[in-house]
């Protein structure tokens, strides 16, 4: 096969997405965000981040025609790819008809019981990846699912809005630092890949997206006495982003503990006026453990 040749054959080019749209008749529906990638160099690039081969399996979540599910099949052993459209199922059996390593699941990933798919579908292999064009309207519950359900993944390595990505990866201090960022890096080691305009989608979506890779850490970077309550003491501390943390904080114990408060944050070493995008990870864990050893919220 040559290299034009090649090109045209890939589900990701330009010509051949138009050519399944048109073949299929298929109509897009903005309740599902559905957006179609037709840039090659950004489907290798996102494969590229998973570090796939053929003893490891690959879970996509909304494969649309099967531009990133091909390129994923090249590379790892096993690829399962779970898609919400019914519309899609028959083409995308149809377009990966060669590839018989990948198996399509029906289904909405929110429902599903993401444990039990994965051991039917990558039992025996070395490691599993989840690789993926998220739509940006579910992103975040998706990201959440898949985190606190804890499952045995090696990386997460999906395209979403830019800025949600910026979120996932900043740093205490800056705007884009929230209870996201606190959340993802928690559990994961976040690598910005790169950033994809909004011009190599069909349809163009109105903004920029970016890939980003979560590494998944083997244990947190810092100890809590009880994971509900620290993601609920962050929630708290990001409340109102222009209040302090001792304001912030009066709404989550309720006024009549707010004079207990001053002592406690400094007990931890946090000045009350500061605001919760200034917060570490370290000080969230010291400041929720004292909240809860101290019976607050009562």
């Amino acid at each position: 096969m040559t290299e034009g040749s090649k090109a045209t054959a890939e589900v990701g080019s330009p010509k051949r997405t138009k050519d399944i749209i048109a073949k299929y008749g298929f109509t897009f529906k903005k309740s599902l965000g559905q957006n179609f990638l037709i840039d090659q160099n950004i489907l290798r690039k996102i494969v590229g981040a998973a570090n796939l081969d053929k003893t490891k399996g690959a879970l996509e979540i909304g494969p649309g025609i099967g531009a990133l599910t091909q390129q994923l099949a090249s590379e790892a052993g096993r690829v399962t790819a779970v898609e919400i459209d019914n519309r899609l199922i028959p083409i995308l059996r149809d377009v990966l008809a060669d590839t018989p390593n990948v198996h399509i699941e029906h289904g909405d990933v929110l429902k599903l019981d993401l444990p039990a798919l994965m051991e039917r579908q990558f039992a025996g292999l070395g490691g599993v990846s989840v690789v993926a064009n998220l739509p940006y309207y579910v992103t975040t519950p998706i990201l959440m699912k898949l985190l606190e359900e804890k499952l045995p993944l090696e990386n997460i390595v999906v395209m979403i809005q830019k800025e949600v990505a910026q979120r996932m990866a900043a740093k205490p201090g800056g705007k884009e630092y929230g209870s996201l960022s606190v959340a993802v890096q928690y559990y994961c080691e976040p690598e910005l890949v790169c950033i994809v305009p909004h011009t190599v989608f069909i349809p163009q979506p109105n903004v920029d997206s970016a890939v980003i890779k979560l590494a998944l850490r083997d244990k947190p970077p810092v100890d809590v006495e009880d994971e509900a309550f620290f993601f609920r003491t962050v929630q708290a501390c990001f409340a109102q982003r222009r209040k302090t943390i001792a304001n912030n904080l009066t709404a989550f114990v309720g006024k009549a503990n707010r004079e207990r408060l001053g002592p406690l944050l400094e007990s931890c070493g946090i000045d009350p006026s500061r605001r919760g995008e200034t917060l570490s990870l370290a000080e969230f864990a010291a400041l929720s453990d004292a909240l809860r050893k101290a019976g607050l919220p009562g």
